[in-house]
């Protein structure tokens, strides 16, 4: 069936963490929320393509993989990194469209969700490949992490005295494998759900692609699909409506907009925090940067919809 696209601008959605949950019968519950807003900015003629993190989630593939593969008497074979990224796209995206075409077909709106697991290709020589930070799966002692490094081989680092994780690459991203089916299917009127966790990292040689054991940040894949894609507009959503300055200070300060020159200037000033709002408004200015007719725009997922609407959160700008 064909659908027929809004007349509003053209936006990627990257989702945060708190859109999804951290078991799969949690985050059944939290994206029938998300669906809601999603759809809010789909009424408003929006055509979207919402991408969204798995870092807990493949984290949790693999370590289910892991002691199941080693358990004595278990026929279930190891899990190579890439195809637990594989599988967190497929349930996450799942969940995500279901949820989506529900809330679509609640409103009356005549559009329908897709799901499209999606490769990203990397550079096999990006210098994180020398130095994993990523953390993925569950938090463990430093007996049990050191224990599953030993008898797996992968990296584990202590987390921000949060306990240990296993620890992955996170390269940045080159390019979609599978841009022009998204392409497609968005110029079809479709609510697109892409590049899940950044995508599966891939390298390209002799004409094919193979898997490699990392995890893409989403904001950095949701910029660079942005700016290919010359959306109007790269949404990430985050716990907070508006980016701050001086935040958790007295003298906070929320702002509406930032030009490239000004956000370069806080983060100079150490205003971001590097595991927190640091990469999201980088992320933003790498997309206008590449695409200056764009804008970005960081705010909370209730407040997506108002955002486009220019009334609420912090848009980013070339000048």
């Amino acid at each position: 069936m064909a659908y027929t696209k809004g007349s509003g601008p053209s936006v990627v959605v990257a989702l945060g963490g708190n859109a999804l949950g951290n078991t799969p019968e949690e985050q059944l519950e939290l994206v029938k929320n998300t669906a809601k807003h999603i759809v809010d900015m789909v009424g408003d003629g929006v055509n979207t393509i919402v991408t969204h993190g798995n870092g807990p989630q493949v984290g949790m593939i693999n370590n289910a993989f892991d002691i199941a593969s080693k358990t004595e008497g278990s026929k279930v074979p190891a899990m190579p990194f890439p195809e637990c990224g594989a599988m967190s796209q497929g349930y996450i995206g799942y969940h995500l469209s279901q949820a989506i075409l529900g809330e679509l077909k609640h409103r009356g709106i005549m559009r329908s969700s897709v799901n499209v697991v999606t490769q990203t290709v990397v550079d096999p020589d990006d210098p994180a490949f020398q130095n994993p930070t990523k953390p993925v799966g569950a938090f463990m002692s430093e007996a049990e992490a050191k224990e599953l490094a030993e008898k797996t081989g992968c990296i584990v680092k202590e987390d921000a005295g949060r306990g240990w994780r296993r620890v992955v690459a996170s390269p940045k991203p080159q390019r979609i494998v599978e841009f022009d089916a998204v392409k497609d299917l968005w110029d079809a009127g479709y609510v697109v759900v892409s590049t899940g966790g950044g995508g599966i990292p891939v390298v390209e040689a002799n004409d094919s692609y193979h898997g490699v054991p990392a995890v893409i940040d989403k904001d950095n894949s949701a910029s660079m699909l942005a700016s290919s894609f010359k959306a109007d507009r790269l949404v990430i959503l985050t716990a907070v409506e508006k980016v701050c300055v001086n935040f958790g200070k007295p003298d906070q300060k929320a702002l509406d907009h930032m030009t490239v020159a000004e956000a370069r200037e806080y983060i100079e000033q150490g205003q971001f925090a590097p595991g927190s709002m640091l990469p999201k408004v980088e992320a933003c200015i790498r997309y206008v940067e590449a695409y200056p007719q764009g804008q970005a725009l960081i705010t909370s997922l209730e407040c997506a919809a108002a955002g486009l609407r220019g009334e609420t959160g912090t848009v980013i700008t070339l000048n």
